[in-house]
């Protein structure tokens, strides 16, 4: 009886072994007879051998076991996630620089357009300033009548209490003579930049205005010590004017000398502008040099760097050149252009007058305005213009009106009479030099003439021309700025 239940106990405890293992296993294990030696083990106390085999076993690398990855295959999952996530991070942090990079590229280029931008904006603002500026100071500004006789009062006053008085004249003085300036509205480089062309009348045809004869008389009654002119004109000189308080500091169109050196003297070094032609031409191969008055513009085969008038000396031979000054060249020539007497009168002027001159030549003469002198010891400055001026700031009074109508109302203010201009007094026909036998075909230009009706004298057999006037002054070679060709 015991062994019965013996035998079915140890049934039992197999068959629930047997339970809890799979299938296969069991039966591999109840056909090898491991089971019997597990339930012997079991019985005493030990772990079966099933068991240990089991637990120690390994499969092949990569292999998935039933229950999931091994520790290998985890570990080199996660070395292979952190790679790719260092290979990602990496990516981003390349991806961000080349957006860094170009970011810092489009605001420079940002800051480069504004910069040019704001450059080209104020290059167009200073541009139109300066186009405005210029507008304006080619704009003619006339005073008031009232203003006007105001201001002459107090030029009147000055001129009364002057003690040594010196007067700069420009072109202004001589447009009521149809002589047209530089530039005014109609000026000649007015109407150059433009693109028109220009032309004048007959110069002969000029005659010396109100203001030529109203500064003949005051000099006259020892109120102008001196006259300064930037013209060529000759009208100072046929106004009634000693020659010894005149420079003519760009010449004169009735004078020719004798230069085969070209202009030389006094006032060397400086830029002077293309001024009317004068009425003499000079000779400087002789000592002193020996000047020639005409009675005709003797410019009207001369231009920029050309002076010869196709004349030649009556005591040496030389040719006779004329005396005008043209802008680029430098005039030197002791007569008429008396640089000496200039800078003598400036030096001991304690008024200077300035009438009809834009002032943009002679403020390049620092000798003409005692710039070695200090401010307070300077001349007071007066300027009668219509336009803007560089001395402006300078003047202790500025008249914007016309030289002519000034001048009517300065002499009226100091109780002067102007004389009246008479060919028959005209000192150019005393100072004139005859023309020699042969030599009256020499030119083709009007001569001047005491009386309208009379004829012209001395160019009998001279083609007389009735085209527009374009010698020396208005000629060849004498757009402004016109530089000499190099000979090589």
């Amino acid at each position: 009886m015991f062994v019965i239940y013996k035998v079915f106990f140890i049934l039992y405890m197999t068959n629930k072994h047997l339970l809890k293992r799979p299938s296969g296993a069991s039966f591999a294990r109840g056909a090898g007879g491991a089971g019997r030696a597990g339930r012997l083990a079991r019985m005493r106390g030990a772990r079966p051998a099933g068991r240990r085999k089991r637990k120690r076993k390994r499969g092949p690398p990569g292999a998935m076991a039933a229950g999931g990855p091994s520790r290998s295959e985890r570990k080199a999952a996660e070395r292979v996630r952190r790679l790719r996530e260092e290979q990602q991070r990496e990516r981003l942090r390349q991806v961000s620089r080349i957006l860094r990079k170009a970011a810092a590229e489009r605001s420079a280029e940002e800051g480069r357009l504004l910069a040019e931008s704001e450059d080209l904006v104020t290059e167009l603002q200073g541009r139109s300033r300066r186009r405005e500026g210029l507008k304006r100071r080619q704009e003619e500004v006339c005073d008031d009548p009232e203003e006007l006789r105001r201001k002459v009062r107090e030029l009147a006053g000055a001129v009364r209490n002057a003690k040594y008085l010196v007067v700069y004249t420009g072109a202004g003085i001589s447009t009521a003579a149809s002589i047209p300036d530089y530039r005014g509205p109609n000026g000649v480089w007015t109407l150059l930049q433009k693109g028109r062309s220009i032309s004048a009348a007959d110069l002969s045809e000029a005659e010396p205005t109100l203001t030529h004869m109203s500064i003949a008389r005051l000099h006259e009654q020892k109120l102008v010590q001196h006259v300064v002119s930037q013209n060529c004109d000759g009208l100072h000189l046929r106004s009634g004017l000693p020659r010894t308080a005149i420079s003519e500091l760009h010449g004169n169109m009735y004078i020719e000398v004798s230069s085969p050196s070209g202009i030389s003297g006094a006032g060397a070094g400086r830029r002077l502008l293309p001024t009317a032609p004068s009425p003499s031409q000079v000779c400087t191969a002789c000592t002193p040099n020996r000047e020639y008055v005409r009675v005709f513009d003797v410019t009207e085969r001369t231009a920029l760097h050309r002076h010869q008038t196709g004349r030649a000396c009556h005591k040496c031979g030389g040719q006779l050149r004329d005396t005008i000054v043209h802008f680029g060249e430098r005039g030197t020539l002791g007569q008429p252009l008396n640089w000496e007497a200039a800078t003598q009168a400036a030096s001991k002027a304690d008024t200077i007058l300035c009438l009809g001159s834009s002032l943009k030549v002679l403020k390049k003469y620092p000798r003409l305005w005692c710039m070695t002198k200090p401010p307070s010891r300077r001349p007071k400055l007066y300027i009668v213009n219509l336009q803007w001026t560089p001395k402006d700031d300078w003047a202790a009074l500025k008249l914007h009106g016309k030289c002519d109508d000034v001048m009517q109302l300065l002499m009226d203010e100091l109780g002067l009479e102007i004389p009246p201009y008479s060919r028959w007094q005209d000192p150019i026909f005393a100072l004139a030099t005859p023309l020699r036998a042969g030599e009256e075909g020499s030119h083709s230009r009007k001569s001047l003439c005491r009386s309208r009706e009379d004829p012209p004298p001395g160019d009998r057999g001279a083609a007389l021309s009735s085209a527009p006037v374009l010698g020396g002054w208005f000629g060849r070679g004498c757009a402004k700025r016109t530089k000499r060709r190099k000979i090589t």
